[in-house]
């Protein structure tokens, strides 16, 4: 199956440290990709030059086949390319409609009414209620984001991604500060996401990264160490040595 992304070669230095070294990967669409690794391996540096917050220093990068390089952030969104974050980025005082409701504005390129009456809108409500009524948020629909859980506002950020239509989601730690009684509905929403989207997910959790990855990539120093099958990760010497650790011998003695 030809690959929906794509990075060859990609390199980023800042003075004498590179933080991306000659990284090379592929994601076919469907695709469930875990990229774990200690802090400082380079994880987040990796998703800003992918999805144009920074700049390569070298390396190419492929969307559907279509080299991105000189498209900025916004164009790499339109063309597939959504990212969320690891801390939210959320309106506090907006409701989860109007966020979703913005998302598919902007994606429609509607970007202009966005200060209009948008709830008036069929189209976009129905998708708007979809989405939050999938992401079990529909009761929330028309509630401001700081009265929300911050589990609950994580699943938004999920619903928000997916108006955006994306071919390639990159994940950013999705249950990071979340409360362990709400990583269920986080996983539920990882379960039920559609099955020909490529997901790559930077995760700590590696519970959560074995019940989600078909394929882990393993990133130290800026430097793929290992990528391939969740079952082979913890047996390699060199993951063990740079991450895994005692989390490794366990599941082996297990």
């Amino acid at each position: 199956m030809n690959a929906i992304f794509e990075v060859t070669n990609l390199r980023k230095a800042f003075g004498g440290l590179t933080v991306t070294n000659d990284v090379s990967l592929s994601m076919a669409p469907g695709d469930r990709v875990a990229l774990i690794g200690p802090n400082g391996a380079g994880k987040t540096s990796f998703v800003n030059l992918v999805t144009g917050n920074l700049r390569p220093d070298a390396g190419e990068i492929h969307i559907a086949g279509h080299n991105v390089n000189r498209i900025d952030a916004i164009g790499r969104v339109r063309r597939g390319l959504v990212r969320s974050f690891q801390v939210t980025r959320l309106f506090q005082d907006m409701t989860p409609a109007e966020h979703i409701g913005m998302a598919v504005l902007q994606r429609t390129g509607r970007s202009g009414r966005m200060f209009g009456n948008f709830l008036a809108m069929r189209d976009v409500m129905a998708e708007t209620e979809e989405l939050l009524g999938t992401l079990g948020l529909a009761g929330l629909a028309h509630r401001k984001v700081s009265e929300i859980a911050y589990g609950q506002q994580r699943l938004l950020e999920i619903a928000v991604a997916m108006a955006l239509k994306p071919k390639v989601l990159l994940l950013d730690e999705p249950a990071a500060g979340v409360p362990q009684s709400d990583t269920g509905r986080i996983e539920q929403a990882l379960a039920d996401l559609p099955p020909d989207l490529a997901v790559l997910m930077i995760e700590h959790d590696m519970d959560l990264v074995f019940r989600f990855a078909k394929r882990v990539v393993v990133l130290a120093a800026g430097t793929i160490i290992f990528d391939g099958s969740p079952k082979d990760v913890t047996q390699d010497a060199r993951v063990r040595e740079a991450y895994l650790g005692s989390y490794a011998h366990a599941r082996h003695a297990a």
